[in-house]
């Protein structure tokens, strides 16, 4: 492993981080403004006052709860946002999120580099599958897996939306890791292999999932379905106490017999007020 990255989310049109402080940030997410957390915002904001068309209002637990409070003229079905090629519907969420990760884009830019047409790319833990169209979009053929029906659902209609509904994509309703262990024991091989796993959650069928406990096994199964032709691995982590040197000596560990090179660090949006970086995710990834 090299020195510590820093992978940075630039602007663009239908997304930007306005201005940060005081634990908040506001954002853009097309013609929308939104005010959420962000404890990681611990200095002071560009500016003292801050219009919105919406604010996340968090409950008093570090694990998340809370409640939006809406203009009317926020559609609570959604909105669409581009990013590249890829159409897609933004919604506020229960979670406080919008659901897409805007920090994401640089590993989809990344990704979107390594893969060829027709090469075989999984996506575990997949969400609304933003990043599932980024590399479909460049003839990937995608294996799109996640718990919740609902997401998966979602990135079918993503799909539709980014006039991509007849793309090479499996859409997977399934626990990621009994998934993985499945594909094991097929002797299934990927091209690459995305995954950004939560800290805890729950399978269809009720499966738990920690982080801390389940990771190394993921990891573990993912390196059985790569070979020496394999391109890459991305592994990114949110709101854990965890280090990426942490997660990136798991990933070095697990695929050491493929030689190639592992990268750490951590993800961050620009700040588009002042250029000052807010700090996201940590992640490790391994390339050929």
């Amino acid at each position: 492993m090299n020195d510590l990255l820093t992978l940075i989310a630039e602007p663009w049109q239908d997304y930007g981080l306005v201005d940060s402080g005081h634990g908040r940030k506001l954002e853009r997410y097309g013609r929308f403004r939104f005010i959420r957390p962000e404890p990681q915002a611990m200095w002071a904001p560009a500016s003292d006052s801050w219009e919105a068309d919406g604010d996340f209002i968090g409950a008093s637990d570090e694990d998340g709860g809370g409640r939006w409070h809406l203009s009317r003229d926020v559609p609570r079905g959604g909105w669409h946002v581009r990013w590249e090629e890829v159409l897609f519907t933004a919604q506020n969420t229960p979670f406080r999120h919008l659901a897409f990760f805007p920090d994401m884009a640089p590993q989809w830019e990344w990704m979107r580099g390594k893969v060829a047409e027709g090469d075989q790319v999984l996506n575990l833990f997949g969400y609304t599958g933003v990043g599932t169209l980024a590399l479909a979009a460049k003839g990937a053929a995608m294996t799109h897996v996640d718990a919740s029906k609902k997401s998966v659902d979602a990135g079918k209609a993503n799909a539709f939306l980014s006039d991509m509904s007849d793309r090479p994509i499996r859409w997977m309703v399934d626990d990621a890791a009994k998934f993985a262990a499945r594909e094991v024991r097929r002797e299934k091989r990927y091209d690459g292999i995305f995954l950004d796993p939560p800290k805890f959650g729950r399978g269809p069928d009720g499966e738990v999932w920690k982080l801390e406990e389940g990771l190394p096994g993921l990891i573990a199964d993912c390196r059985r379905l790569l070979d020496k032709d394999s391109k890459f691995l991305v592994l990114t982590v949110y709101a854990v106490r965890m280090s990426a040197l942490a997660i990136g000596e798991v990933v070095r560990q697990a695929l050491s017999d493929l030689g190639g090179t592992v990268e750490v660090g951590e993800m961050a949006v620009r700040e588009e007020a002042r250029g000052l970086l807010l700090p996201t995710a940590i992640f490790a990834r391994w390339t050929r």
